[in-house]
């Protein structure tokens, strides 16, 4: 009787694993729903968090300046009552001279940024800076009742702006302004009439490409010598 036992053992010790019974549903390790090996089948997880890194690693790479500048709750009647939401005012730049503004609606806070910071990245402008600090020229923007004036100043003015237009030009990268606005305090006409003065800011070297001169024949029209009207033109940047 004792030799019977030891040669079922024997047996069931070489048998294959193939041949193992399993319970139904479960894996050869007893893992219910899980894949070969009773391991967890991890690897469309894994291969979507690896795009998910590679993609916010791409956007990264260019470090962005963003501003929340205004803020808002806003209501839509629907049948039944009132719904009650969010909307965001961002201006998004890269400090070297790129800036955009977007705004976004949503049920929360966060997700009303994100709209309007992925909008503002989308509706990006360059803008000329001379010397990589303050604009080349007096400018004019108007928008509704808007109406905003930018002029550009010496090393050491600083930022001479309040409230949303503040937000613009520190986005930009402008160190020293003058801008004075009149006709509205509302921070998305504002924003609006800073873009349209921005716009049109022009380089001399974009204005010497257009009329096929060269820079310091245009400084010199403004009664500069030769010598320095060449020096300022070597010293143009953009």
């Amino acid at each position: 009787m004792a030799d019977e036992v030891q040669n079922e053992v024997a047996v069931e010790a070489t048998a294959p694993a193939g041949d193992a019974p399993q319970r139904e549903g479960r894996g050869p390790r007893g893992g219910r729903g899980r894949g070969p090996g009773g391991g967890n089948n991890r690897d469309g997880r894994g291969r979507n968090d690896r795009n998910r890194r590679d993609n916010n690693r791409e956007e990264g790479g260019e470090e962005l300046v963003e501003k929340l500048v205004h803020i808002n709750r806003v209501s839509k009647t629907v049948k039944g009552g009132k719904r009650f939401g969010f909307a965001a005012l961002v201006v998004v730049g890269d400090g070297a001279g790129r800036v955009g503004f977007g705004h976004g609606k949503a049920r929360e806070v966060p997700e009303a940024i994100s709209k309007a910071t992925a909008s503002a990245k989308k509706a990006m402008i360059r803008v000329a800076l001379k010397d990589g600090r303050t604009l080349h020229h007096d400018g004019l923007g108007h928008f509704g009742a808007g109406r905003v004036t930018v002029r550009t100043a010496p090393a050491g003015t600083g930022i001479i702006a309040g409230g949303p237009m503040r937000a613009v030009f520190e986005s930009l990268g402008v160190h020293d302004v003058v801008t004075k606005s009149v006709g509205t305090s509302n921070p998305y006409n504002m924003i609006r009439a800073t873009f349209e003065a921005l716009k049109d800011q022009t380089s001399p070297r974009s204005v010497a490409q257009r009329r096929g001169k060269k820079i310091a024949d245009l400084l010199r029209r403004g009664g500069a010598s030769v010598e320095v009207a060449e020096a300022d033109a070597a010293a143009v940047v953009e």
